[in-house]
């Protein structure tokens, strides 16, 4: 006898047709899909924007305060190392008024090493100026003989350029900027041998030169 065989089957399909039952589960997971991209897209949309990138901004510092920062580069050089100039530059984006600028080098000389070195710290974003920070020169030879190269202890810089152009302005740098405000200030700190005593020369383009105790802050002369 022949057997049959039975197929149970959901009343309505054919035995090859999918079951409405998992066409129906499918439709709810593609819905569910559907529904969690939109969410996403929903939350991405929501975040906040990233801040815009900050334009690089020129620093500008007092010629006290850049020779500290190359003193302890100068320091890791030479324990020995003590300065025998400080000066500073006009840049594109600093004019060097109130005794700020963007640009400072420092000197020193190392008696133990016979050897001279210049730092300079930078603030500038101007395309020709140097990297910011502080950037080490080339090394040279030194001779405590040589007057121009004359070292000084740092100790007897208790006054800051800043102070130094408050002190030229009274006797006659407020008369050039009054006449011709874009006349660059430069400074130049040195050991006057002569006088034995550290001395800010603060120097208005061509026009003006005024020299001032970096000790005391005290007036010393017009200069030539």
């Amino acid at each position: 006898m022949k057997k049959r065989i039975l197929v149970h089957t959901v009343a309505g399909t054919a035995p090859d047709q999918p079951c409405p039952v998992s066409k129906k589960l499918a439709t709810t997971f593609l819905a569910a899909a559907l529904l969690a991209s939109l969410a996403g897209c929903s939350s991405e949309s929501n975040k906040p924007a990233p801040p815009p990138k900050e334009e690089p901004k020129t620093e500008l510092l007092t010629g006290r305060i850049a020779f500290q920062k190359m003193f302890i580069a100068a320091r890791g050089w030479a324990r020995d190392a003590q300065p025998y100039r400080i000066e500073s530059y006009i840049t594109a984006d600093a004019n060097g008024h109130d005794g700020k600028t963007a640009l400072w080098r420092a000197s020193f000389g190392s008696p133990s090493m016979r050897a001279t070195k210049p730092w300079v710290w930078s603030g500038s974003i101007a395309s020709d100026a140097p990297p910011r920070g502080v950037n080490p020169g080339t090394e040279d030879s030194y001779s405590p003989a040589n007057a121009s190269t004359q070292i000084f202890d740092s100790l007897f810089l208790k006054v800051d350029s800043d102070q130094a152009f408050a002190t030229a302005q009274k006797h006659g740098g407020d008369k050039v900027l009054e006449k011709a405000p874009d006349t660059p200030v430069t400074y130049v700190c040195d050991w006057n041998h002569n006088s034995n005593e550290l001395v800010w020369h603060v120097i208005y383009g061509p026009k003006l030169r005024v020299a001032v105790n970096a000790s005391t802050g005290e007036f010393l002369r017009v200069e030539k």
